[in-house]
């Protein structure tokens, strides 16, 4: 959950499963996070697929999204204080206090949450301040101080309980539940990267990540997994966009059908020129994991015209942090 720039990611697999409270929010936590999902009504699910920089490789997620002024939040600019978490998905963070960051997302107001003496005596000193001024040095604060950080939307919250990923981590995220923030992405202003084909007027609060057929957990390569590869297939035939669903489709077709590869002509919309590469990636993978040598030489031809190098911003790093 969050916005481009900003992420707290909940992996499925940890902990005990979901449950539905008293007043009807879905949550679940773990010793090292949590998320609660308050609201479903009017939410709408987009399911989409991305082109990776790998050339084996893509993305693919389900975005959960409202209509833009359901989504939007306050937008604060400078580091806010919001007293206590009274709304916290664990009763003993209540007392803790809850502070904006500032970083002016449209749909997310992305906190971090202490009771830690040191660490409130800097937050509250430099509150009213943006994060990235260059004489702050609460940022440091933050990053040796710890505390959780807290995503809130108008779809839920998600909550972290472990490290921040830096040198008290070995430079690298800890496995579970962690967040990033990427002041360059930040700076470009969005409300979610440029690639992912969110339809005009909906803002995007969260995203689930179904099983990748490619890629695993902490973005490394794995063996082509048919079953997850079919699963996320059905999930796009019902969420998906039915453009980009047609432009892959017609890429399969004429393979099948044996067609050379100029006789397909790439459609205009960049986000279905991006459908007909992923089509021919994965046809790949598939002819690969059957064996089927024809296919794999017919992919080979057209991938050569239609999949050669990359379109401006048609490719996000498909493992951030990891």
């Amino acid at each position: 959950m969050g916005t481009f720039g900003a992420i707290a990611e909940f992996h499925h697999d940890e902990g005990e499963p979901a449950v539905v409270d008293e007043a009807g929010a879905l949550t679940r936590a773990t010793a090292r996070g949590a998320v609660r999902i308050d609201r479903l009504a009017g939410i709408r699910a987009v399911a989409y697929e991305t082109v990776s920089p790998k050339r084996h490789r893509w993305s693919q997620a389900v975005a959960l999204c409202l209509p833009e002024a359901e989504a939007r939040r306050s937008a604060r600019s400078v580091l806010t204080e919001l007293g206590p978490d009274q709304h916290a998905i664990r009763g003993q963070d209540r007392a803790a206090i809850l502070f904006d960051m500032g970083l002016s997302l449209p749909q997310c107001d992305f906190c971090v949450r202490t009771d830690d003496p040191r660490l409130l005596e800097s937050l509250c000193a430099h509150a009213g301040r943006s994060l990235f001024e260059h004489d702050n040095p609460v940022m440091m604060s933050i990053l040796a101080g710890h505390p959780h950080r807290v995503a809130l939307t108008n779809l839920g919250r998600v909550e972290v309980f472990q490290k921040i990923g830096g040198p008290d981590t070995g430079g690298v995220s800890p496995p579970g539940p962690h967040t990033h923030l990427l002041p360059k992405l930040l700076r470009a202003g969005r409300t979610h990267s440029a690639n992912t084909p969110i339809p005009d007027g909906l803002l995007p609060l969260g995203s689930m990540h179904p099983g990748n057929p490619v890629i695993g957990a902490q973005g490394e390569d794995q063996p082509f997994d048919l079953r997850l590869f079919d699963d996320f297939q059905a999930m796009l035939d019902n969420f998906g966009d039915p453009q980009l669903l047609a432009a892959k489709k017609t890429v399969v077709a004429g393979l099948a059908a044996g067609d050379p590869p100029e006789s397909f002509v790439m459609p205009a919309s960049r986000f279905a020129r991006a459908a007909a590469r992923l089509a021919l990636r994965q046809q790949a993978r598939l002819a690969d994991h059957l064996r089927d040598d024809r296919l794999s030489r017919a992919i080979s031809a057209w991938q050569r015209l239609h999949d050669q190098g990359s379109e401006t911003e048609s490719e996000d790093d498909d493992a951030p942090g990891h």
